[in-house]
């Protein structure tokens, strides 16, 4: 089976990001259940494909929000408004629909398409009828800009999460309804997208690496906790307002914290132990060097990849419910608290005592769960291509 997977960035290999994360776990258990895949999609600027011989670019592109110009978001808000689009789609409308179909036309006779999230199925629906389709939804997104909108800091910002909102469910619920079969990352999700029978959807239990990590048996542990992340990103950026705010004021003046990642303006701390470091030459070094990991989620949906990386690193952390969200098996070492008090006491706990667990173990469940459900999804993409056939 010849599968064309439909992608916003294609993968440079660097997997700077959980969605950069997700979609090599995919790939490679698409790989690994026989079927071949050939990706579509943009580039990053300056960042070449990692698999160029199965990778179609159709550009590169600079779609991060932060990074872009005042003049450049108004031209994005403006192209979304006379379009209908969403913020996030219309960043992609640089190339034309005919030039798309040509790339389509040019991957080769294939039985399908896996449409990857919502960002490029949805700059280009249109063009993705023709053949049956798996939709893999890495987020409810509407959920998470509705989120958005209610923890927005200005009356515009609030308006246009909310258009983001109420476009993202609709076209959310025709990917759907148009694809033969759903992949999400979370349970709780598969419902929230009106897919919650077993005919249409499965979830998809993700890895962060091929092969499961080899337990070191010593660390050099150089400060108390260690936070890594895409903070631009306004869920993670919804977690760390609300680990700085209710949860660092309780901790002691002398508890060590390291945040890493590109920050957004306005993020800051009184507490003395709190310190920015930027961007980082080896993630899971740098998480590696802590006591304890805080797990801090509080919005969005999918699968939160930090959290499936340390449970296979076999760190200690302490994790918000919501932070556990699509991992079904919780490792001895994770404490489990919604309450801020708690959760700094009990990061301090688990500082003061370290106890590392073998994450194999973790890994090896989750691969065997991915394949599984990869297999389901391919199996129903494989039937309704026969009968389209006969």
């Amino acid at each position: 089976m010849h599968l064309l997977f439909a992608t916003s960035i294609v993968p440079d290999g660097a997997l700077a990001s959980g969605y950069e994360i997700a979609n090599a776990a995919i790939i490679d258990a698409l790989r690994r259940a026989g079927a071949r895949v050939t990706v579509i999609g943009f580039s990053w600027p300056g960042k070449p494909p990692a698999d160029p011989e199965n990778t179609i670019v159709l550009g590169a592109v600079e779609v991060r929000t932060e990074s872009a110009s005042p003049l450049r978001k108004i031209a994005w808000v403006g192209k979304a408004m006379l379009g209908g689009l969403t913020f996030s789609s219309v960043k992609l409308r640089v190339v034309s629909d005919a030039q798309i179909r040509a790339a389509i036309e040019g991957a080769g006779p294939f039985d399908g398409y896996v449409l990857n999230s919502v960002q490029f199925a949805g700059a280009f629906e249109n063009l993705f009828g023709d053949r049956p389709s798996i939709f893999v939804a890495h987020n409810v997104e509407h959920r998470s800009a509705e989120e958005n909108a209610a923890a927005a800091g200005s009356a515009l910002q609030r308006w246009l999460f909310r258009r983001e909102a109420r476009l993202l469910e609709v076209m959310e619920k025709r990917l759907c309804r148009a694809a033969r079969f759903v992949f999400t990352l979370a349970e709780e999700d598969r419902a929230a997208l009106g897919v919650a029978s077993g005919d249409r959807s499965a979830v998809l239990p993700l890895v962060t690496r091929a092969e499961a990590p080899v337990k070191k048996a010593q660390r050099h542990i150089d400060c108390d906790a260690a936070l890594i992340g895409t903070w631009t990103w306004q869920p993670n950026r919804i977690g760390l307002d609300w680990f700085l705010s209710k949860v660092v004021p309780h901790l002691k003046p002398d508890f060590r914290i390291r945040i890493a990642g590109n920050m957004p303006s306005g993020v800051t701390s009184t507490h003395p132990g709190v310190q920015f470091v930027g961007r980082v030459p080896d993630a899971r070094a740098f998480v590696r060097g802590a006591a304890v990991i805080p797990l801090i989620s509080i919005a969005g949906s999918g699968v939160q990849l930090k959290t499936i990386e340390t449970f296979e690193l076999g760190l200690p952390s302490v994790a918000t419910s919501r932070s556990l969200r699509g991992i079904g098996y919780r490792p001895q070492n994770c404490v489990v608290t919604d309450d801020p008090i708690a959760f700094a006491a009990a990061l301090e706990a688990a500082a003061a005592d370290v106890r590392d667990v073998d994450g194999s173990a973790f890994h090896y469940r989750q691969v065997r769960a991915l394949d599984a459900a990869i297999a389901l999804g391919l199996e129903k993409l494989g039937a309704i291509r026969q009968e389209v056939a006969a």
